[in-house]
């Protein structure tokens, strides 16, 4: 087994220092050297054994458990030395065949009902809001941000990124809007105050995010515009000239995209414009990352757009613009692991020790996956007839333009969750 792990990490990290510590104490070295030197230590032999046969759902047991120790560098340090070489390195027999197998049970893992829908967001949206509060920005946007410069900090970014948005939604003083997982109401404020619509319904499964919302809409006197409500996108009635969904998508499921965009359709007026914002994947359909699944985000599934599209095509939809934000998510991911490790005391004063481990293999594991894998975030813009928006591309930047000329009245407010 010592030989196996050993020739299992040498194909995979060829470029780089690896240092192994095996439970015995023997050593060895992986890469050519260069770079700075990362060190792990597997604590006993059946650590070994999982890892070699399921390092997918395994690396990041073996880690929160302290199995797997990080003993020079960082977890996040170690998943990039192994996922660049992974790239060119096919996967042992064995672990093509538990991806079969997870591929065909796709559909029972990702079965969101309304009942589990509902569970699977309390697992991960309703932990106390003390955590997000660590690492996130001030207006508290857990999705990609939108990194106009390579020096932008992630509050211009994420602030860009709701402008990026509104801008796409081709929006006007009147429009009434709908945002499907509405999160702590920070895109709802920018609607009403800064794109000035004339309401905003915001639908969400977190109590708390929730509570949040309502509280903030009242703080900054918008709630005679912005109204939110604990209901299932299938629940939603009425009429909307625009539609607004950010990082939602991923906890649908495929067998819930027809009925989601079907849903979506009958909601939106007839010249209305959607935008939908999501995690997906660019290398075909797969399964769900097995541990993400466990700890993070139960039900989860990173689509592609070849499953993406022909559901938005059967409910009789119009796709008029599709943009990849490709590293984006990956800056994103390394400014949140770098303000929740710079907290992690107050993490572990809310959570403890595993986990803090936990969300640290979270984050590090998320943005090696944006970096070295085929992982990407699709912005797609919808409509129910051609004309709905502009033939050119050229109002998207015309639009954010006099979006950020209304900005600094709204960020002086400091409206925060």
């Amino acid at each position: 087994m010592d030989k196996l792990l050993r020739k299992t990490l040498s194909s995979l990290v060829r470029r780089g220092a690896l240092q192994v510590t095996l439970p015995d104490g023997t050593r060895f070295t992986c890469g050519d050297g260069t770079g700075p030197q990362v060190a792990i230590r597997l604590t006993d032999r059946r650590a070994m054994l999982a890892l070699l046969l399921d390092p997918e759902m395994q690396l990041g047991e073996l880690f929160m458990n302290r199995r797997l120790l990080v003993e020079q560098g960082t977890i996040y340090d170690f998943l990039a030395l192994v996922l660049a070489g992974a790239r060119d390195q096919p996967p042992a027999w064995w672990e093509r065949c538990l991806d079969k197998a997870r591929f065909l049970l796709r559909h029972v893992t990702t079965r969101n009902d309304r009942r589990r829908s509902r569970a699977n967001v309390a697992h991960h949206y309703d932990l106390d809001d003390r955590l997000y509060a660590l690492f996130l920005d001030r207006d508290w946007q857990y999705s990609c941000a939108y990194f106009e410069t390579p020096d932008q900090d992630l509050e211009a970014a994420q602030l860009a990124k709701k402008r990026h948005i509104a801008a796409k939604l081709v929006l006007e003083p009147g429009h009434s809007v709908l945002d499907i997982g509405c999160g702590w109401g920070g895109m709802f404020l920018y609607l009403t105050e800064i794109a000035k619509v004339r309401e905003a319904f915001g639908v969400t499964l977190s109590t708390e995010q929730l509570e949040a919302a309502t509280r903030r809409a009242r703080e900054a006197g918008a709630e005679g515009r912005a109204r939110f409500a604990l209901q299932d996108y299938r629940d939603v009635t009425g009429a909307f000239d625009r539609i607004v969904s950010v990082g939602m998508f991923e906890h649908i499921g495929p067998r819930f995209f027809e009925t989601y965009f079907q849903t979506c359709r009958k909601l939106l007026a007839a010249d209305g414009v959607m935008l939908l914002h999501t995690i997906g994947c660019s290398d075909g359909p797969n399964h769900p990352n097995p541990w993400i699944n466990r700890h993070i985000f139960p039900g989860g599934y990173l689509p592609p757009l070849s499953e993406i599209l022909p559901a938005i095509e059967k409910a009789g939809l119009i796709v008029t613009d599709v943009e990849v934000l490709r590293l984006h998510y990956a800056r994103t991911l390394q400014a949140w692991r770098e303000r929740f490790m710079a907290r992690r005391d107050k993490a572990l004063a809310l959570h403890g020790e595993r986990f803090c481990l936990m969300w640290e293999f979270y984050l590090a594991m998320s943005q090696t996956a944006f970096e070295h894998q085929d992982v990407a975030v699709f912005q797609i813009q919808i409509a129910r007839r051609q004309d709905a928006v502009s033939l050119t591309r050229d109002y998207i930047v015309e639009r954010e333009n006099t979006l950020r000329a209304r900005e600094p009245s709204f960020a002086d407010t400091g409206h925060q969750a």
